[in-house]
């Protein structure tokens, strides 16, 4: 399950821990290797600029110590991938996610201009390259790190569609960015689990909250107006769905984005739905897979872990598979 992301809320756990986990890839034809390292405060600069958007941020002088998961290869950039700080928080970024042209079209992506025949060079947002280096050092809550990674979306942009997990010992919340300035971030109850393929996968937000008590819900300052003035809410009883309204539901989601999730609720939740046969409530090409789902049983780091490294095994998707016997054997235990 090549760059996927589950959550766990601690009443879902084993322990009552939270626990966040990605699988991080690397492009098609080559391997990019990462290494453990613990970045000291001290080591942080004044100013940071990034190597693909040549954007320059500022940084503030307090900064925590913390891990990170970077290239191991220098020269294209920290890509520090995960970590946790000295405040015991932790995320991970990030999980590429999708658009729509509506959207791209009302806010579009902040992208890197080279200088040419005489003009200066226009930089680009932040990215996956920047986000955990300019985030972790300087939270010491979950929430916090919602709040600060949405200042500087909505002051720098970005330039590429991205999904964003924060955790403490308390709460997890996941960020998802919409075009090149606006972001929505949601709290994940406590007893549930959360799995995301590359798709943007908030499937209900309430803006009234987000705008107003913050409890479960937090978004850039403008995004009601952003969303009423673009006609982004596409639903009949007004409740927004952001899968719906920011998101994507083409050909390719249902080949490489749906597959993923629909295996993993189907693993740990094999009784609470149909998953398979004429009469599913999901299939592998459902556009309207629940993003949380409240498992059947607590989840173990071992739960995740299998996951995280299937390949479909149980199903007739598994590559594996690949006799008559194997696909016949398949169905009789699905």
């Amino acid at each position: 399950m090549a760059c996927t992301t589950i959550l766990v809320g601690k009443k879902a756990s084993y322990d009552g821990s939270t626990m966040i986990a990605r699988n991080d890839d690397s492009g098609s034809g080559h391997f990019t290797a990462k290494k453990f390292v613990v970045v000291q405060p001290e080591e942080h600069p004044a100013v940071y600029k990034s190597v693909i958007s040549h954007v320059e941020v500022p940084l503030p002088g307090d900064a925590l110590r913390m891990t990170a998961m970077p290239n191991a290869v220098e020269g294209k950039g920290i890509w520090a991938a995960s970590g946790v700080n000295a405040a015991n928080v932790g995320m991970t970024a990030t999980e590429t996610i999708t658009s729509n042209p509506r959207v791209l079209g009302a806010d579009p992506l902040v992208e890197y201009i080279p200088a040419k025949d005489g003009q200066p060079e226009v930089p680009g947002g932040i990215g996956e390259e920047d986000i955990v280096y300019l985030v972790l050092p300087y939270i010491h809550t979950a929430r916090e790190g919602v709040l600060r990674l949405g200042k500087l979306l909505e002051k720098y942009g970005t330039y590429e569609m991205n999904g964003i997990a924060f955790q403490d010992v308390h709460e997890i919340w996941w960020l998802e960015t919409i075009g090149g300035h606006h972001w929505i971030a949601k709290r994940v109850p406590d007893d549930a689990y959360v799995v995301m393929p590359n798709q943007l996968g908030i499937d209900q937000f309430d803006l009234e909250d987000a705008l107003g008590a913050k409890k479960n819900h937090l978004c850039s300052a403008d995004l009601d107006d952003f969303i009423e003035n673009n006609h982004l809410d596409l639903s009949w009883n007004g409740v927004l769905n952001p899968r719906d309204a920011f998101g994507s539901h083409d050909d390719s989601d249902h080949v490489y984005n749906t597959p993923r999730a629909w295996f993993m609720l189907r693993y740990l939740n094999p009784h609470s739905k149909k998953w398979d046969g004429p009469n599913a409530d999901y299939t592998p090409r459902s556009d309207d897979l629940p993003w949380y789902m409240v498992p059947e049983k607590k989840i173990t780091p071992e739960d995740v872990k299998y996951v995280l490294s299937s390949h479909y095994q149980g199903t007739l998707y598994d590559p594996y598979g690949s006799s008559q016997s194997d696909q016949k054997l398949s169905l009789i235990h699905i």
